[in-house]
């Protein structure tokens, strides 16, 4: 029986190692060996562990990990760089019959590591360090009052990463692409190998706690202390485009928890619209119980009598 890729993705806070950790449990109880595949965009670098929310070394014991933690913080790193490397590990993965665990919350990194992507071209590195400047000098909210309307209404007025890369793109006589409904132009791209894509929901009010204390948990962890090496080893803009990294610095820990519950919410309402998810609401249940409803999905589309209730 041919296995399916199966992608794991979900908002910050919402325990999606986790789920995956269990899940992996339950697919080795019936001889697979299943590995995880990182698709977060903060989780590539060397030195960000903890306010990326990394899988833990406690982690990896229970689950082997791929793609974490092998860019250096100084490097900049692109979704297109990262769409040949996931291609390549998911390939050999599959072609030796273990099934990959795609776990993350990046949406264009989900969508680079199942589909086949035409990125767009790198615009000249005079003209990146000019819009940084500006970013710097004028703010995000500012630069992304110059966008025109139908990119405004699509990207957030904190996110740096998506302003700087959508003012560079126009700047080089490049189209940007669209945020559409069901994923975006990107998404009609068809995939490369069988998936099976689970979005995990869960009600705001539980979320939000759950990103209270997750922050609270990266700051007594050393995230503070984390940010500044990486600043001292000159990251790159794309390292410093994490959430937290410069509320971290200023020890801004009110203002980082607004920041991940809005980005949380954002992946929600994106996750949501996107054609070809199965929507599994967590509703406060255990990883277990949620990795249990996944895997009775997986049989279902795979053909297996499952000899297991739906968890909910």
């Amino acid at each position: 029986m041919a296995l399916h890729l199966v992608s794991v993705f979900g908002p910050t806070g919402i325990g999606k190692t986790g789920v995956a950790i269990e899940l992996a449990d339950l697919l080795r109880e019936r001889g697979e060996d299943p590995v995880a595949v990182n698709c977060d965009s903060i989780q590539v670098y060397a030195g960000l562990e903890t306010i990326s929310g990394a899988a833990s070394e406690a982690d990896r014991e229970r689950l082997e990990h791929r793609l974490l933690g092998f860019v250096p913080v100084q490097d900049e790193f692109s979704a297109g760089k990262y769409a040949d490397r996931a291609h390549e590990e998911i390939d050999r993965l599959l072609a030796a019959g273990r099934r990959p665990l795609l776990v993350g919350g990046t949406g264009l990194y989900l969508r680079a590591a199942l589909a086949e992507i035409a990125f767009r071209p790198a615009v000249p590195e005079e003209l990146r360090e000019q819009v940084e400047r500006e970013l710097e000098e004028e703010g995000p909210v500012a630069l992304h009052a110059t966008l025109p309307a139908e990119f405004r209404d699509s990207i957030h007025p904190n996110d740096r990463k998506r302003i700087a890369r959508t003012i560079e793109l126009i700047r080089d006589g490049q189209t940007p692409a669209r945020d559409h409904r069901g994923g975006g132009d990107l998404w009609t791209a068809s995939l490369r190998q069988p998936s099976l894509l689970f979005g995990l929901a869960e009600e705001d009010e539980l979320l939000v706690a759950n990103i209270d204390r997750r922050v609270a948990k990266m700051a007594a962890a050393g995230a503070g202390e984390e940010v500044r090496r990486a600043d001292a080893g000159e990251a790159s803009r794309t390292a410093r485009a994490a959430i937290g990294f410069s509320e971290f610095m200023d020890g801004d820990l009110d203002r980082l928890k607004l920041l991940h519950r809005r980005y949380g919410r954002r992946q929600m309402t994106w996750m949501r619209r996107m054609d070809g998810i199965e929507m599994v609401e967590r509703q406060g249940r255990p990883d277990r119980k949620v990795a249990e409803a996944i895997l009775t999905a997986i049989d279902r589309a795979e053909g297996r009598n499952a000899d297991r209730a739906p968890s909910g």
